[in-house]
C-alpha cells in the first residue's frame, strides 16, 4: 500500500528531533566538565596572586614591679597571696630586725638626755646655788676686812718698833690671800647669777638637733621594715616565705599592673618598614575564644644584637635586626592577662 506524503514528512521530523536530543545529551557532560575546569583555574589564579598568609604571633605582657627591701632582716609576715588584687599602700611584707629596733630605742633615750640638758641650760642656775655662792662671797669679804685691820695694826706697831718685821710680812701675805679669795668668790657668784653663756646654750640646742637627726635616720630604717604596694596591682609571685633571711635589693614580691597591658611582637626589620606609631590593626586572642581586639602601636624599638636574625646563606642574604613592637588595646580588655597569645595575618592587617 503506497504511503502518503504527509506520513513521510512526519517520519523525517521525528528522526531530526531524535538526532537533536542525542546531540544535546552528548554536549551536557562537556559543559559541566568545562565549567568545573574554569572554576578550578580561577581559584588557582586567585590563590597564586593573593600570596601566602604571614601569621605573626605575639604575647600579652604588662608592667611588672619587683618589690625589694632596703634593709636586711628575717621575713616576719607576708599577708598577701599570689593572684590577689591589692590596692595602693597595701602591706606586702613585714621584716623583723631586733637590732634596728633596739638602736631606735637607744636614739630615743639619747634624745631625752639632750632635751633635759637643754632645759637645764635654759632655766638657769638654781636659787639655792646662788644663795650658797653669795654666802661664800660674804665670808671672803669678811675675812678680807679682818685681814686688812690686822695688817693696819701690825704695820703701825712695826713702825713704832713694837712688832718684828716677820710679823708684818705674815699679815701682808694673809691680806693678799684674802683679796684673792674675794675675787674668786665674786667671780663664782657672778657666774651663777648670769647663768650659762650663749655658746653653751647653742651647744645644748645643737645636741638636741643631732639627737633628733639620729632618730630620724633610724626611723627611716624602721619604716622600711614594712613593705607597701606602690600602685594598685595584682600579686604575680611571692619570692620569699616567712622565716627567710633577706638582704637589701633582693626581690620579695613581684606585682603586675593590669591597668597597663599590651601586646608584644618581635618582628624582623623587613616586616616593619611600613609600620609607624599610631597604626591600628586587629589581633586575635585564642584564650578569649579567638576574639578580635583592636590595638594601636605605641612603641617600635630595636633589640640587641643577640636577638637579630642572621643570614644562613651567602647568596645575597644579609643580617636583619629584630624590632620589639608594643601595641596597646584601643579599649580596655579586663579579661586580657599577661602571657596570653595573640596572632594576626601581617600582610592583610590593614
Amino acid at each position: 500500500m503506497p504511503t502518503s506524503g504527509t506520513e513521510t514528512q512526519d517520519a523525517s521530523e521525528l528522526k531530526n528531533d531524535a538526532r537533536k536530543n542525542k546531540r544535546a545529551e552528548t554536549r551536557a557532560p562537556s559543559i559541566i566538565v568545562g565549567t568545573v575546569a574554569a572554576v578550578v583555574a580561577a581559584l588557582s589564579v586567585f590563590y597564586l596572586l593573593r600570596g601566602e598568609p604571614l601569621l605573626v604571633q605575639g604575647e600579652a605582657d604588662a608592667t611588672r614591679l619587683d618589690i625589694a627591701a632596703r634593709v636586711d632582716g628575717r621575713v616576719k609576715e607576708i599577708p598577701v597571696e599570689r593572684g590577689q588584687n591589692v590596692p595602693a599602700g597595701a602591706v606586702l611584707v613585714r621584716i623583723d630586725n631586733p637590732e634596728t629596733l633596739a638602736k631606735h630605742g637607744q636614739m630615743k633615750a639619747a634624745m631625752a638626755v639632750a632635751e633635759a640638758q637643754l632645759a637645764n641650760v635654759l632655766i638657769g642656775t638654781r636659787a639655792e646655788t646662788i644663795a650658797a655662792k653669795k654666802a661664800e662671797l660674804e665670808r671672803a669679804q669678811a675675812a678680807l676686812v679682818l685681814a686688812q685691820k690686822t695688817f693696819d695694826r701690825t704695820h703701825t706697831l712695826t713702825e713704832q718698833g713694837n712688832a718684828p718685821q716677820a710679823r708684818l710680812d705674815q699679815v701682808t701675805d694673809t691680806l693678799h690671800e684674802s683679796e684673792r679669795a674675794v675675787d674668786q668668790a665674786k667671780s663664782a657668784y657672778d657666774q651663777v647669777v648670769n647663768g650659762y653663756t650663749k655658746e653653751e646654750r647653742d651647744i645644748a640646742r645643737t645636741n638636741v638637733e643631732k639627737a633628733n637627726a639620729d632618730i630620724q635616720a633610724v626611723q627611716s630604717t624602721v619604716d622600711q621594715l614594712v613593705i607597701y604596694a606602690p600602685v594598685a596591682s595584682q600579686v604575680y609571685q611571692r619570692n620569699v616565705e616567712p622565716g627567710e633571711y633577706v638582704s637589701p635589693g633582693v626581690p620579695l614580691v613581684t606585682l603586675i599592673d593590669l591597668a597597663d597591658v599590651w601586646i608584644h611582637f618581635d618582628l624582623r626589620e623587613d616586616l616593619v618598614k611600613n609600620l609607624k606609631i599610631g597604626d591600628r590593626f586587629d589581633v586575635r586572642i585564642p584564650a578569649l575564644d579567638d576574639r578580635r581586639v583592636p590595638v594601636e602601636v605605641k612603641l617600635i624599638a630595636t633589640k640587641g644584637e643577640y636577638a637579630s636574625w642572621r643570614a644562613t646563606r651567602a647568596s645575597g642574604d644579609f643580617d636583619l635586626r629584630t624590632f620589639s613592637i608594643r601595641a596597646y588595646p584601643v579599649q580596655p580588655v579586663p579579661e586580657l592577662r599577661p602571657g596570653m597569645s595573640a596572632y594576626l595575618d601581617w600582610r592583610s592587617r590593614q
